[in-house]
C-alpha cells in the first residue's frame, strides 16, 4: 500500500506497522486501532452523462423478473379509485356552473386522493401477501465465506447508548459462531470535544473488555466532510476493499447477529444483489408519542412494507441504515456529486440514501428488501418537536431530489421513489390549500352576493354550489381508504395468536388501536402546519443544517413546547371563529383540525411526557411483543448501557480526563492522525486563541475556564498543546505551592 507522504495518516501506520497485531504497546495500552488500510476508488458519478452500455448484466438474470402483475394492480387500482374520486367530486361541485375555485378545488382534491389512493392499495397487496404467508423460519447459515464490515456512523451523540449498542450486536453477532467474518468500525464525525473523548474511552473499554484481537476499531475524522455519506465515503475508500460487504448501522440501530448472518448469507447467494434492507421496528420508547409511533410501526408497518416489498420486486429502495450493502459496487457507483448551487437545493446531496440506491441499480446491481427477517430495530424521536426537527431535514433532502429525479439511466422505479419522497412533504401544504379554498368558497357562498349580470348572458347568477350528500358520501369514502391500511394491519394482529396475546391481548389491542387514531388525527393538523413551514422555509432559501438526533426519554421545558407551538394555537383560534361565523356546519365540519391545533401546546407536551406513556404501558395499552418479551440483545444492551453510566463517559469534562489521566491522555495521542501541516502564514483565528490562553493560564482550571468549545477541539487536535495542557497545575497545587 501506498500512502501519500503528506497523508495526515502516514505517521500511525508507519506506528501500527512497528508493533505486531494482539500486542500491547510499551504503556500497557491496546495497540492497532486501526486495520491496515485497503483503499478502494470510489469515482463521483454524474447525473447527466451515462450510457446503457455502462450497466452491467446479471449473472442470474432468472431471479430478476419485475413484478409486472403486482405494479399493474397496485398503480391502476391507485389510478382506478383516483378516477372514481375525481368523478365523484366533479359531481359535488357541479350542481350549478363550475367556478374557478371550483375547479381548483377539484384538482387539489385529486393530487391529494390519489396519494391516499396509492397507499391504499400498496397495502392491500401487503395485507393479501402476509393474510397467507408462511412464518420466517429464522435459521442461520451453516457457514459464511466473505467477510462483512460492520460500521456505525455516530455524531455528537451519547457515547454510552452508542457503544452499549455497538458491544451487543458485536457479542450477538460472535453468539452466532460465524463471529470471524466480521470486522465492527465505529466511525465518527463528533465535533463536540467531551463527546469526542468519551468515545475515545468507551472505544478503550471495549478493547480491553473483549481483548485486542476483538476486531473492534474506531475512527474520528477531523473534518465530517458531506457529513454522514461522507463519513461511510471515507471508510470505503480507506478500507473497504477488505470486505466484501458492509453492514450500515445508524446510531440507534441494534441487530441481532442472526439478522446480521443471514444478510451477509443471503448477499453472499446472490451474486446481483447490491443493497439488502431489513425492516427495522422501533423499540425501548417509553413517552406516549414515542410510544404512538411505536405502536403504529409494529402493527401497520408490517403490511405496509410487504406491499412496497412485493411490487417493488429487485427495484427496491434504501433507508440508510439497517442494510447490507456490496461494497465494491457501491464504491465503483455510489460517489455522490455536489448539486449545483447553495443550499437548501444545491450542495451536498442530505437524503443521500435514496440516490445510492438509484445508483447502484442504474449500474446493473438489484435492491431489495426483506421485511418478514427479523432482528432489526431501531428507535425513534421521543416528541413531536423532535420528530418536527428531524422532519425538516428530511424534507429538504427530498426536495433535493427534485434535482436528481431526472438523472439519466434511472430505472422508473427509482423515479418512483424519489417522487413519493417528494410528494410525501408537498402533500401537506396540498392539504393545507384544500382546506384554504374549501373554507373561502363557502365563505363565499355565505357572504358573497351574486352577480346576476355577467358579461355572459344567464338567467342565473355565477354561484359556487354543492351536492352535500354525495359530498358527505365522499368524505366517507376518502376516510375509509385513508384509514384501511391501519384496520388490515389490526386485523392481522388479531389473526395471529402469538402477536395478539404479546400485545396485551384481543380488547386491549383494539383500544390501543382507537388511541393511536385519536393522538394521530389530533397531531395531524399540527404535522401539517409544521411540513407546510419546512417547504415554505425552504422554497424561500432557507437551509436546514445538521443538528444530532435526540434520542432520550427527557421531557422538553414547557416554555419550548410554548415557543414552538403557539403559531400553530392562534391559527387553531383564527380558524375556528371564522368558521363559526361563517357557518356552524363549516366549524363541525373542520372541528378536528381545529381542535388539534387550539390543543397543540397541551398536546404536544402530553405527548412528550414520559408519566403518561408509562402508566399507558402499566395498563397493557399501546403495548407491542417487543415490550411483552423484549429481545435479548435489547436487554443486554441495557446492561451495558448501565455499566457505560456508570463509568460517568458521557459526563466528564475532556480537558479535566486528559489532564488527570496519563493513560486517557496516551491513548488519545495514539488515535490522533499524524503530519498535519500548517502552511507558513496561514494563520487559523481557533488555534491561535487556543495557544494563547493555554499559555496564560496558570492553572487546569484557568484553562478549563477559558478555552470555547472549537478551541477545545483544537487544543485535543494538537500533541503540543496537550502537552502544555497535562503541565499546568490545578488550583490546589498552585496553592500549596504559595504557602
Amino acid at each position: 500500500m501506498t500512502l501519500d507522504p503528506a497523508s495526515p495518516y502516514r505517521g500511525g501506520q508507519d506506528r501500527r506497522a512497528a508493533t505486531e497485531q494482539g500486542e500491547v504497546s510499551s504503556d500497557g495500552l491496546p495497540t492497532d486501532p486501526l486495520p491496515p488500510e485497503k483503499r478502494l476508488a470510489m469515482p463521483t458519478q454524474s447525473l447527466r452523462a451515462w450510457s446503457p452500455r455502462d450497466r452491467r448484466r446479471f449473472v442470474a438474470p432468472h431471479r430478476i423478473r419485475a413484478p409486472w402483475l403486482a405494479r399493474i394492480l397496485v398503480f391502476g387500482g391507485a389510478a382506478a379509485l383516483t378516477g372514481y374520486g375525481a368523478w365523484e367530486m366533479y359531481q359535488v361541485v357541479s350542481v350549478s356552473r363550475t367556478t374557478v375555485l371550483q375547479w381548483v378545488l377539484l384538482v387539489l382534491f385529486t393530487i391529494n386522493f390519489s396519494w391516499i389512493a396509492l397507499a391504499f392499495t400498496s397495502a392491500l397487496l401487503g395485507f393479501a401477501t402476509l393474510l397467507f404467508a408462511r412464518r420466517d423460519r429464522d435459521t442461520l447459515p451453516g457457514a459464511l465465506t466473505q467477510r462483512t464490515a460492520v460500521v456505525m456512523p455516530i455524531y455528537n451523540e451519547s457515547t454510552a447508548r452508542v457503544f452499549s449498542a455497538f458491544a451487543a450486536i458485536r457479542e450477538s453477532v460472535e453468539d452466532t459462531g460465524l463471529g470471524e467474518h466480521f470486522d465492527y468500525f465505529i466511525l465518527s464525525d463528533t465535533t463536540q470535544p467531551d463527546i469526542w473523548l468519551a468515545e475515545e474511552r468507551a472505544f478503550l473499554d471495549l478493547r480491553r473488555r473483549y481483548g485486542n484481537d476483538c476486531r473492534i476499531y474506531y475512527r474520528h475524522r477531523v473534518k465530517n466532510t458531506h457529513r454522514k455519506a461522507g463519513n461511510i465515503a471515507d471508510f470505503v475508500t480507506r478500507w473497504g476493499g477488505a470486505y466484501d460487504h458492509m453492514l450500515v448501522l445508524d446510531a440507534d440501530s441494534l441487530m441481532t447477529g442472526r439478522c446480521i448472518v443471514r444478510l451477509a448469507h443471503t448477499m453472499e447467494n446472490d451474486p446481483d444483489a447490491g443493497i439488502i434492507q431489513s425492516l427495522p421496528m422501533i423499540i425501548n420508547r417509553n413517552t406516549l408519542f414515542a410510544r404512538v409511533q411505536q405502536f403504529a410501526a409494529r402493527v401497520y408497518g408490517p403490511l405496509i412494507a410487504k406491499g412496497l416489498a412485493v411490487w417493488m420486486g429487485k427495484d427496491g429502495n434504501y433507508w440508510g441504515h439497517n442494510a447490507i450493502i456490496r461494497t465494491a459496487a457501491f464504491a465503483a457507483h455510489c460517489g455522490l456529486p455536489d448539486l449545483p448551487g447553495k443550499p437548501p437545493f444545491g450542495g451536498h446531496i442530505l437524503s443521500h440514501d435514496f440516490v445510492e440506491a438509484g445508483l447502484i441499480r442504474r449500474a446493473g446491481w438489484t435492491v431489495y428488501m426483506i421485511p418478514e427477517m427479523a432482528g432489526s430495530y431501531e428507535e425513534s424521536p421521543p416528541s413531536l418537536i423532535d420528530v418536527a426537527a428531524r422532519d425538516r431535514r428530511w424534507c429538504q433532502g427530498n426536495l433535493q431530489h427534485s434535482r436528481v429525479i431526472g438523472a439519466r439511466g434511472f430505472t422508473l422505479a427509482t423515479r418512483q421513489h424519489f417522487a413519493t419522497g417528494i410528494f410525501s412533504y408537498l402533500a401537506s401544504p396540498l392539504w393545507l390549500l384544500q382546506l384554504i379554498v374549501g373554507i373561502v368558497l363557502v365563505w363565499q357562498t355565505h357572504y358573497v352576493r351574486p352577480e346576476y349580470f355577467t358579461r355572459e348572458f344567464s338567467l342565473f347568477p355565477v354561484w359556487p354550489r354543492f351536492d352535500p350528500e354525495r359530498a358527505l358520501f365522499l368524505f366517507a369514502v376518502t376516510m375509509g381508504i385513508l384509514l384501511a391500511p391501519k384496520f388490515f394491519g389490526l386485523l392481522l394482529m388479531l389473526l395471529t395468536k402469538q402477536e395478539r396475546r404479546a400485545s396485551g391481548g384481543g380488547i386491549r389491542l383494539v383500544i390501543s388501536f382507537v388511541v393511536e387514531i385519536i393522538l394521530s388525527a389530533l397531531l395531524a393538523p399540527i404535522m401539517m402546519l409544521i411540513q407546510s413551514g419546512a417547504v415554505f422555509q425552504i422554497l424561500a432559501g432557507r437551509d436546514t443544517g445538521w443538528q444530532p438526533q435526540r434520542r432520550d426519554d427527557g421531557s422538553i421545558p414547557f416554555r419550548d413546547i410554548v415557543r414552538r407551538h403557539r403559531t400553530h394555537t392562534i391559527l387553531g383560534l383564527i380558524t375556528g371563529v371564522s368558521a363559526f361565523m361563517i357557518a356552524p356546519s363549516l366549524f363541525g365540519w373542520m372541528s378536528p383540525t381545529i381542535v388539534g391545533l387550539v390543543l397543540a401546546i397541551p398536546i404536544s407536551w402530553a405527548a412528550g411526557t414520559l408519566a403518561l406513556g408509562l402508566a399507558l404501558k402499566r395498563v397493557g395499552l399501546l403495548l407491542t411483543p417487543e415490550e411483552t418479551t423484549r429481545p435479548p440483545i435489547a436487554e443486554r444492551a441495557g446492561e451495558l448501557n448501565a455499566d457505560f453510566l456508570r463509568d460517568g463517559f458521557d459526563d466528564a469534562d475532556a480537558l479535566d480526563v486528559i489532564h488527570r489521566d496519563a493513560d486517557v491522555r496516551a491513548w488519545h495521542e495514539m488515535l490522533l492522525p499524524y503530519g498535519f501541516k500548517r502552511h507558513r502564514g496561514q494563520i487559523e483565528a481557533d488555534h491561535a486563541l487556543a495557544l494563547a490562553k493555554l499559555i496564560d493560564a496558570e492553572t487546569i482550571e484557568d484553562a478549563r475556564a477559558w478555552l470555547k468549545p472549537k478551541e477545545r477541539m483544537v487544543v485535543l487536535q494538537d500533541r503540543g498543546m496537550l502537552s502544555m495542557l497535562s503541565k499546568l497545575p490545578t488550583q490546589r497545587q498552585l496553592s500549596a505551592e504559595a504557602a
